[in-house]
């Protein structure tokens, strides 16, 4: 895979036929805005330890380093990632994406894209897989939220590398946005997409109906009448 990244993310850009996961390719004086992807991942995870299995060449499978001020709250960095995979995905598609708290971009109810950012001696390193070009045979059977790709949303098979382009130009936007002025700066982008809004849920072993994702990244829900903030967790909701 070749890029021409249209901003300072992407620059250095590496790219690497097959490895364990990208999230770990990163050294010590690489800059941010550095990125690595590769076509087959042996070993990609998500949140909770969880396995990211995709077939070689068929899903971006990425991770940017980034250096986030002390003053920013760094897990709200999943959302910021997952406002630039919305739009890099409604861009492919022409439909809309709807990102669940914390780290998932869905179209049409179905999970296409994950995100997981890990800190690392001050940095964070951001994955993001996007399933492109999986068919329904390929993708996992059973998840907590059913998985789909661009491909089995409306039968068109992409190229990935304009995808990875938008989706990295999108990201430092964002980001940049978010580094001035926090989730504030892009929450007009991010609310308007959150899912679970409304939605019966259970998280940490609480029962309610989900309110709203506030302005620090924490899932606002009401349980018995009351508001509750989780500040992570693992969410299950009614479909």
């Amino acid at each position: 895979m070749k890029l021409e990244p249209q901003g300072r993310f992407g620059w250095p850009f590496r790219f690497v036929e097959r490895c364990e996961s990208t999230q770990d390719l990163f050294g010590p004086d690489d800059p941010e805005g550095s990125v690595v992807v590769t076509d087959e991942q042996t070993a990609g995870r998500g949140r909770q330890g969880r396995r990211w299995l995709a077939p070689a060449g068929k899903a971006i499978l990425s991770s940017t380093l980034l250096r986030p001020p002390p003053s920013r709250r760094q897990p709200e960095l999943s959302l910021v990632a997952g406002v630039a995979v919305a739009d890099a995905v409604e861009e492919a598609l022409g439909l809309s994406a709807q990102i669940k708290w914390p780290n998932d971009v869905l179209v049409n109810r179905k999970k296409v894209a994950g995100i997981l950012a890990e800190a690392r001696d001050g940095a964070v390193i951001l994955g993001i897989g996007v399933n492109v070009n999986q068919r329904r045979e390929e993708l996992p059977p059973e998840a907590t939220t059913p998985a789909a790709s661009l491909l089995t949303v409306d039968g068109v098979a992409r190229d990935r590398e304009p995808i990875l382009v938008r989706l990295l130009a999108r990201l430092e936007h964002h980001y940049d946005l978010w580094r001035e002025g926090g989730l504030d700066a892009i929450y007009v982008d991010l609310g308007s997409r959150d899912f679970l809004r409304g939605r019966r849920v259970d998280v940490n072993g609480l029962s309610g109906t989900a309110v709203m994702i506030d302005r620090q990244g924490r899932l606002e829900i009401e349980v018995d009448g009351e508001h509750r903030t989780i500040e992570s967790g693992e969410v299950t909701y009614e479909r």
